[in-house]
């Protein structure tokens, strides 16, 4: 019978050397928008399941994307919308390699969301179950436990004030693969809806950055136009979003019909 070596992360890799990493969020979920992007050299393609598209829950739906990822060579970015182990898992089974995870406060929540997605943890068992899903190509892949616990990444964000507060502690889980710093919702949580940039956001976006360095745990977050991408890449970080789907057709669309000049 034939077996398979697991695919090799090249987002883990590329997190761990000193190259930045850049993609989009896709917020149609669209597996042949995911393949294009690979195509066009990101290196990985956001999906979003805490405010929008499929339940985390759905693995044929993730499935589908993942192998658009495959044929293109990015890698998928899989958001989930709070650290629910099972969910962990689910989307792990269907293939995913990176995840990370919302809503968190505290190490503990983010020490059970990793423990979920390894089979041997710290030294000890994890919490990951073994069957034959589609990350190990149906259970031809060879060494699939010793491969997915190397190559697995499990970040979080870091999006209200009392995980700004226990990001010690946080940083310091074993095995924690980034932390993505989210200004958006840090803006909720401060009481600044809609502003990013508000003094108090960008002081704790702020923080977020030096410990993470301090920490020499992968740093991500997201870019308001190229120049702060670059702003940002200079600064430390590793992981960057430099816009979305949506986002870049309501710019080209609009600078073509500003452009319009009429009969």
């Amino acid at each position: 019978m034939p077996t398979h070596s697991p695919r090799e992360n090249d987002l883990r890799h590329t997190l761990e050397s000193d190259d930045v990493a850049l993609g989009i969020l896709e917020n149609t979920y669209s597996p042949m928008l995911v393949e294009f992007y690979g195509e066009l050299g990101l290196d990985f393609v956001w999906i979003d399941l805490e405010h929008a598209g499929p339940s985390p829950f759905d693995g044929e739906r993730l499935e589908a994307l993942l192998r658009a990822a495959d044929v293109s060579g990015t890698e998928l970015l899989v958001r989930l919308p709070e650290p629910d182990p099972g969910m962990v898992r689910k989307a792990l089974d269907a293939g995913a390699r990176n995840l990370f995870v919302s809503r968190i406060e505290s190490a503990a929540e983010v020490r059970q969301a990793v423990q979920a997605s390894r089979f041997t943890y710290d030294g000890e068992p994890g919490t990951r179950g073994f069957a034959s899903p589609r990350a190990s190509r149906w259970g031809l892949a060879e060494e699939y436990a010793a491969s997915e616990d190397e190559e697995i990444v499990l970040g979080v964000t870091i999006e209200n004030p009392t995980a700004v507060s226990n990001l010690e502690e946080i940083l310091a889980v074993p095995d924690l693969g980034f932390v993505f710093a989210g200004p958006l919702d840090l803006a909720v949580s401060t009481g600044n809806p809609g502003e990013p940039t508000h003094e108090a956001v960008e002081s704790h976006v702020e923080t977020i950055r030096e410990r993470a360095l301090e920490a020499d745990v992968p740093l991500g977050g997201l870019g308001f136009g190229m120049d702060d991408v670059n702003e940002k890449a200079e600064a430390g970080y590793g992981m960057l979003n430099i816009g979305s789907t949506t986002g870049a057709l309501q710019g080209t669309v609009q600078s073509w019909l500003e452009e319009y000049s009429g009969p």
